[in-house]
């Protein structure tokens, strides 16, 4: 019986501990509460092609469509295809998702061509499934450990041999383990204007590149277009709109009708994009997003959460529109993996919103993040013990080789050069969660351009270094996003240069940062 230590608790994590406990020994490991991810906060539902008038070819093409081109098939198929057995597994935990007669409800969703959009709680999907999840988990065999920080992934004989954790019980504690999954979530808290929680301050991606593992596409930041314009960017969830909410300017014209044929079903980052420009456009108030016409028992009825989110911020949005603006989401990129979350460096798995399969290209179609979490946990699991493959297909023209001797130096020297800057750069600036969230969503937010990020490459580069912990993680990625926000002279998805607006003719190609002393710039293109 191998030993499996998995990090994370949200949807990826708890199933992946709940999986390998099956035939492993299982060390579940979160930095919070077992209850605290982004899982508990999503309000949107979860995609799969259950009903007949659907298809999982339907979903594939849907996916791929609103990955702007860089798609992995192999992903996406995995994604869709495995996608109604783990719903059917989801409810056989226990988790009730909304019905509407003798069957499952479905809502329709932007950029999908059919409803097939399964919800709980009306906009409550995420903590329905991670009350049942937790619940499974603690009458389960997997050792639980609550508020235990990962400080890194160890690595022994080229390959992930545990984790180092710390807590205010012990500074300092080693689990060992055969096999490490990392389903730490993304790095929101990134950004000044966010959704997601606390816990989202990038661990799992830093880890994984100090210890030597490949990351991708971090260029691609996922920024909802509504989020409420009040302290807490509380979400405001797509399926708002796509119940006939319309957004709408100072004046009080739909916009999005101009920018786009699906107006406000467009693709998020078209959506996003639309408001940003009217926002600016109206000396950076917010637009409003106008749900009036669906009446106040509906609205009460089918987003209960919302609606208490708004009456609790004094708007009646039964009667008055609501003012919203984008915030960082979901991030596509992160740590480079197969199919199965097989990372670069063996022994080490990432699955969730951690991991970067290339499932979800340059943007992500709505509602997918829950099903990637759910679908490669699974596939992982199934994965243990497996002789460990060499990198995906999708990887293998970048070359990506093993880590150098001193990873770290090589990593530091490779990013810095990427974004224009030298090692030798003295760090004198202190750091500054605050300044750096800021400077994030100036530069490195919806809207980028080469002055921008190469100014806050530098000032990045410059930065003393925090201690181990969140904000050295912060720190960390942060660099690496920039670095492959600069590699990509493109517009693509959820990247958007202002000085290279259109998208490339050429193929869609990925960025990878990979810790070796051969390739040429931390980020290639493949």
């Amino acid at each position: 019986m191998a030993r499996v230590v998995v990090v994370g608790s949200g949807i990826a994590g708890l199933v992946a501990a709940l999986g390998a406990s099956r035939d492993h020994d299982v060390v579940l490991v979160t930095k919070g509460e077992l209850a605290e991810s982004n899982t508990r906060y999503a309000q949107g539902g979860i995609a799969a092609a259950l009903f007949a008038d659907d298809s999982t070819v339907a979903h594939v093409d849907d996916t791929l469509r609103a990955g702007a081109g860089l798609g992995v098939r192999e992903a996406v198929e995995a994604l869709c295809g495995d996608a109604p057995q783990r719903i059917r597994e989801l409810i056989a935990l226990g988790v009730a998702f909304d019905r509407d007669g003798d069957g499952l409800a479905r809502g329709l969703e932007a950029a999908h061509s059919s409803p097939r959009v399964l919800h709980a709680g009306g906009d409550a999907t995420g903590a329905e499934i991670e009350r049942a999840l937790v619940a499974a988990a603690r009458a389960s065999a997997v050792e639980i450990v609550e508020h235990a920080f990962l400080r890194e992934v160890v690595v022994r004989d080229g390959a992930a041999a545990g984790v180092l954790v710390r807590s205010e019980q012990d500074p300092e504690r080693e689990i060992a383990a055969d096999a490490v999954i990392l389903a730490t979530g993304g790095f929101g808290q990134l950004y000044a204007h966010t959704t997601n929680p606390a816990v989202a301050t990038g661990d799992g991606v830093a880890a994984a590149w100090r210890a030597g593992a490949a990351v991708a596409d971090l260029e691609f930041v996922q920024f909802h277009p509504t989020a409420l314009a009040i302290p807490g960017s509380f979400l405001v969830s797509e399926a708002v709109r796509g119940e006939g909410a319309v957004l709408r300017n100072a004046r009080g014209e739909r916009f999005m009708v101009d920018v786009h044929p699906d107006a406000e079903l467009a693709p998020r980052d078209v959506v996003a994009r639309g408001i940003a420009i009217e926002m600016a456009a109206q000396g950076g108030r917010p637009v409003v997003l106008d749900a009036t016409a669906l009446g106040a028992e509906f609205l009460a009825r089918r987003f209960p959460t919302i609606d208490a989110a708004c009456r609790a911020a004094g708007i009646d949005w039964a009667r008055e529109p609501v003012p919203v603006t984008p915030a960082a989401h979901y991030v596509m990129g992160g740590v480079a993996t197969d199919t199965s979350g097989r990372t670069t460096l063996p022994g080490l798995f990432a699955v969730g919103e951690v991991a970067c399969t290339g499932a979800h290209g340059a943007n992500r179609l709505a509602s997918n993040s829950l099903l990637e979490g759910l679908v490669f946990a699974q596939r992982a699991v199934q994965a243990l013990g497996a002789p460990w493959e060499a990198a995906p297909a999708w990887l293998t023209d970048a070359a990506v080789a093993e880590p150098a001797a001193d990873p770290r130096a090589e990593r530091a020297e490779s990013a810095e050069a990427l974004a224009g800057t030298e090692r030798s750069v003295e760090a004198t600036l202190p750091f500054d969660r605050d300044g750096l969230r800021a400077l994030m969503w100036e530069a490195a937010g919806v809207h980028r351009d080469r002055a921008g990020l190469t100014a806050a490459a530098a000032r990045l580069a410059a930065t003393i270094e925090p201690a181990p912990g969140e904000d050295r993680d912060l720190l960390q990625v942060a660099r690496l996003v920039v670095a492959a926000a600069l590699a990509r002279e493109e517009s693509r998805g959820a990247h958007y240069r202002s000085d290279f607006p259109l998208t490339s003719a050429g193929a869609a190609r990925h960025t990878v940062l990979a810790p070796a002393a051969d390739l040429q710039k931390a980020a290639v293109a493949c």
